[in-house]
């Protein structure tokens, strides 16, 4: 546990301590008893539930009223702009909402990524991941439910790999995407930012939904974007073709790899909490 002053000299602001948080435990079975546990475990349900529900919501209407077989137009509804927005936005709003129950996480990727960089014990770590998955299998049946008449026709929201790519193209876009959403997770959420910028307000869940944004407006033509293990799983469950079950590890390898790269790289090179680990052992071992 390393500690740093942090600061700008000569710019009126007024420098502060940091220290480095504590790694959470692996195994904490005095949390098991709390109710705020619990509490986070059901926030991270419900955000998740209200995530699909409106982001596949929004892709299906898009087609509905893009689709020119069915009286729509060819450039109606919302668009792939439109889309991203949408699952942007409701990260900006469901971590904003959730980030102090539950940390917000709404994505087994995310979750991985924390875990790794020891920010969550491994019990919750593996609730929320299957929380998050129960949320969405449920966010999209009340789609289904809502739109039973075009749900299937227009392809129930799933992720599946689009013709003309190939796997390691999609498995690429995948790694590359959770990457920049875990790494931009890292980056708003660290303590050792607040102290050091303390003067310049940062609303983290901002950054992390404009990375959301960012990363489906550059993927969605490849695999639908992913990034998001729940959001894929929920999905292929209520709409439960071929297709997207044949491609459907993608969309876990990928998030994952990539949210471990990026929990690696925060960590261990621009954090340098190994070498620093090292360093405190060296220093104690010549005292």
């Amino acid at each position: 546990m390393g500690k740093d002053v942090e600061g700008v000299a000569g710019e009126g602001f007024q420098t502060r301590d940091y220290q480095d948080p504590p790694p959470a435990p692996f195994i904490d079975g005095e949390e098991l008893k709390k109710w705020s546990f619990y509490r986070a475990v059901i926030a991270e349900f419900v955000a998740t539930l209200l995530f699909l529900y409106v982001t596949v919501l929004t892709v299906i209407g898009y087609k509905i009223q893009s689709d020119t077989d069915a009286g729509g137009v060819e450039c109606g509804g919302v668009g792939i702009l439109g889309i991203a927005w949408a699952f942007g936005g409701m990260i900006f709003i469901l971590v904003y909402c959730t980030a102090g129950i539950s940390g917000g996480h709404i994505n087994p990727a995310v979750t991985f990524g924390l875990l790794l960089a020891r920010k969550v014990s491994l019990p919750r770590a593996i609730l929320y991941m299957i929380a998050q998955c129960l949320g969405a299998i449920c966010g999209v049946g009340f789609v289904k439910a809502f739109q039973s008449s075009y749900y299937i026709r227009y392809g129930g929201g799933a992720n599946s790999l689009a013709e003309g790519y190939n796997i390691g193209t999609g498995l690429g876009a995948e790694i590359i995407g959770t990457f920049v959403l875990v790494y931009t997770v890292f980056s708003a959420t660290d303590p050792k930012r607040s102290a050091r910028d303390s003067h310049v307000p940062v609303l983290a869940p901002l950054p992390i939904g404009f990375a959301v944004f960012m990363v489906h407006l550059a993927t969605i033509p490849i695999t639908g974007t992913g990034i998001n293990p729940a959001r894929s799983f929920g999905a292929a469950v209520i709409f439960n073709e071929s297709k997207p079950w044949k491609d459907h590890w993608i969309f876990w390898v990928g998030p994952f790899v990539g949210a471990g790269i990026a929990a690696i790289y925060h960590q261990f090179v621009l954090r340098a909490s190994g070498s620093k680990s090292l360093g405190s052992f060296r220093s104690a071992a010549n005292v």
